[in-house]
């Protein structure tokens, strides 16, 4: 970077604007503070009388005739609590293909539509790369919504200043401390000791809270800041805001020191018992980690007794900022204002250098428009130049050949027309075999594409079977001890196929001519039977055939026949569904699955044997060999379901008693509709919310049992919710 060139890093917090400007002076390799600001807004923004985008209007303006900016870069940060930060460990994948396999990623982790966010990612350290394959990766992904990045940029573009760069304030953070603290450069391996340090920067309602070792990256915002201390003083001392806030600020100075602490002991205690939380929680699942020391930084660290109580409580030793160790240029640093509030320069301090590209954090939330537009602009005067250049060549150049075809005659180059002539007839020729050829290639083109159509939608394929999956009973809790298998909730999925439709309608129409009557087309939900796909609609149907030995005599709605209806095609027929366990629902209707209906089942007998009980070797049915009991008949609903066989050896030896049971082995079909529907088009607001619910779907046609109506709250019982067994997991 050119030594000339310096960076503002600017700080908008709830009390006031900070900013630092750097230089990075390559001859010497060190970053030069060049020159600083602190503008306090006249009132908190965040209380209720203050209106933010004045006191904000005010703040910059007030910057901007104290300093210039003309030609210097400007990063500003956004607040870490408004933004989304994961850290995802990525399978080994190709180098290659990392950048799809992180967008598959955020789509699963960000709850908003890609398209209304601005999100950036990061693969930090632990991972390597062998034969093509990156290992062990880890990735940071840091999204915000749209709305609010552009909410953080308005001021700045108000008042004509060109932000570069937009980033949130714990990856400022993190840059301060590998560059300051840790002395990381970049192109500088650091080794992985397990070592952590931990960073809190308390501001006024909230307290960032970052754990780093220089390449893995922990974040947690603490819900306390410097406002709850001077709310503490003011509930317990009958103070105004303005009074508590100036005897927080000099409480050893207070006619009664004891008093002011005893006030502020409870956010004290709430504070630690945050951090402490925070801590546990990070070294549950990094074992290996060993934190060494906590760092303080924001003006709120300022409170007194703030860094002896933490490190009594907490156990760790804790420094605050007071000065910048890796910065230079003593103008700034010495400065009585930037001593005084050098603990709120954290964030400026890590903005600057990451715009002075001497930090590994690169990500950016800047708008891929904005900056589109910056780059395009700046080229121009370029692109000028050398369309002018291109011009002025090629008027030369027309001067000079007008010259040279004033000596042209027919007689100097009428033999060689006549070769042009021939090249020409050659040229054809070989234009006609290249059209032939293309033509060809097209075709063999549009049948490899025929071939891996099915590509483009692999992903929603494993979402649809995802969301089967989860909408199938299971058995959860106590229920997983119950020997007897007719009372267990779960279902053996035995095929799962799928036709494809050019127009689902079809299938339909079909079901609807023969299901009046049957009853099948019935069990479809109302709202699906008024609203049928639109014409023309390519998709599948899909079959589900399984069983299941639910017999409840005890429960109506778990009787054999109910069940599934009850219990698996409710869910089916639900916009979204949830088991315990899963991180989010999966949006059944979203995915484009719709008028699910139920077939008629069937029951067969089956030979049970309870859980513990061994098939003796030589047992058999009603009219075997002499010695051996009769077998009991399957159990009536509300009988108790407990025949038995004796089962012994020839001549009565060895003889041995054990239950038989006789059940229902109930075999059933689901159908219904999936339409593959791209992320960009699923609805996200569920249509079923907006049909009156109904008290109750007409009577089951094949058994007369009648079914609540799923669109009704009380109708639609929670499903068990443990896994189903399906064939080969």
């Amino acid at each position: 970077m050119a030594e000339n060139q310096s960076v503002w890093g600017i700080d908008i917090g709830q009390a006031g604007l900070k900013a630092l400007r750097l230089r990075y002076a390559d001859a010497a390799n060190q970053v030069i503070a060049v020159a600083f600001d602190y503008i306090p807004h006249a009132k908190i923004l965040s209380q209720p009388d203050a209106v933010p985008d004045e006191l904000i209007q005010t703040a910059l303006s007030t910057f901007l005739s104290r300093n210039e900016t003309k030609g210097d870069l400007i990063a500003i940060s956004v607040p870490g609590q408004s933004a989304l930060t994961r850290f995802i460990q990525l399978p080994p994948v190709e180098s290659s293909r990392v950048d799809e396999i992180v967008r598959y990623e955020a789509k699963q982790q960000i709850p908003f539509a890609l398209e209304d966010v601005i999100w950036d990612y990061q693969t930090l350290g632990g991972g390597i790369e062998e034969s093509g394959f990156m290992l062990g990766a880890e990735v940071g992904l840091f999204a915000m919504k749209k709305e609010g990045i552009y909410s953080a940029i308005k001021p700045y573009v108000n008042n004509k200043m060109e932000v570069e760069l937009v980033q949130i304030a714990p990856l400022a953070m993190h840059n301060f401390l590998c560059f300051d603290q840790i002395g990381l450069r970049p192109g500088r391996e650091l080794s992985d000791d397990g070592e952590y340090m931990i960073v809190l920067d308390m501001g006024t309602d909230n307290t960032t809270l970052l754990v780093t070792n220089g390449n893995k990256i922990w974040i947690r915002n603490v819900p306390i800041g410097g406002n709850h201390f001077t709310r503490a003083l003011t509930k317990e001392m009958k103070l105004t805001f303005a009074k508590a806030e100036h005897l927080k600020c000099n409480a050893t100075k207070a006619p009664d020191p004891r008093a002011v602490f005893q006030a502020l002991r409870p956010v004290f205690n709430d504070y630690v018992s945050e951090i402490q939380r925070s801590i546990g929680y990070f070294s549950s699942v990094n074992r290996d980690a060993k934190i060494t020391k906590i760092v303080g930084a924001g003006n709120g660290f300022k409170l007194a007794g703030l860094q002896k109580f933490l490190q009594q409580n907490l156990q760790y030793e804790v420094e605050r900022v007071d000065n910048f160790q890796a910065l230079v240029g003593d103008t700034v640093l010495n400065a009585p204002l930037f001593q005084e509030n050098v603990l709120s320069f954290v964030v400026p301090y890590g903005l600057a250098l990451q715009a002075l590209k001497l930090t590994r954090i690169h990500t950016t939330l800047l708008p891929a428009e904005i900056a589109t537009a910056r780059k395009i602009r700046r080229k121009k005067p370029w692109a000028v130049a050398t369309a002018a250049s291109l011009l002025f060549g090629l008027a030369m150049s027309t001067a000079g050949y007008s010259n040279v075809a004033n000596s042209v005659s027919e007689s100097k180059f009428g033999e060689v027309e006549k070769k042009v002539a021939a090249l020409k007839d050659l040229e054809g020729g070989h234009q006609k075999k290249f059209g032939d050829a293309k033509t060809a290639f097209e075709t063999a083109k549009g049948d490899g594409e025929k071939l891996v159509t099915a590509i483009d939608t692999r992903e929603m394929w494993l979402e649809v079977y995802r969301a089967i999956n989860e909408c199938l009973p299971r058995d959860t809790g106590n229920e997983q001890d119950i020997d007897d298998i007719w009372l267990k909730n779960r279902v053996n999925i035995k095929s799962v196929t799928a036709k494809k439709y050019g127009d689902v309608s079809k299938w339909l129409t079909e079901l609807e001519a023969k299901g009046k009557t049957g009853g099948v087309y019935m069990s479809m939900l109302k709202h699906d039977q008024e609203k049928p796909p639109p014409p023309s609609a390519a998709g599948y149907v899909f079959t589900l055939s399984g069983e299941h030995f639910r017999d409840d005599p005890n429960d109506e709605t778990k009787k054999r026949q109910p069940y599934v209806k009850n219990y698996v095609l409710s869910n089916f027929q639900k916009f979204e569904v949830q088991q315990p366990g899963t991180p989010q629902p999966v949006p059944v209707r979203k995915l484009g699955i719709t008028h699910a209906v139920f077939k008629a089942d069937s029951a067969k007998p089956y030979n049970y044997f309870p859980k513990g009980k061994k098939k003796g070797a030589a047992a058999t049915k009603a009219g075997g060999p002499a010695g051996f009991g009769q077998l009991g008949a399957r159990p009536k609903a509300g009988g108790n379901p407990s025949p038995t066989a004796t089962l012994g050896g020839v001549d009565g030896q060895n003889k041995e008693t054990e239950e038989l049971k006789v059940i229902d082995r109930t075999e059933f079909t689901i159908q219904f509709i999936w339409i593959p529907t791209e992320v960009g088009k699923r609805l996200d607001v569920d249509p079923l919310k907006a049909v009156a619910a109904e008290a109750a779907v007409p009577a089951d046609a094949t058994n007369n049992t009648p079914t609540v109506n799923p669109l009704t709250p009380a109708a639609s019982p929670t499903p068990p919710t443990t896994a189903p067994s399906v064939p080969g997991k």
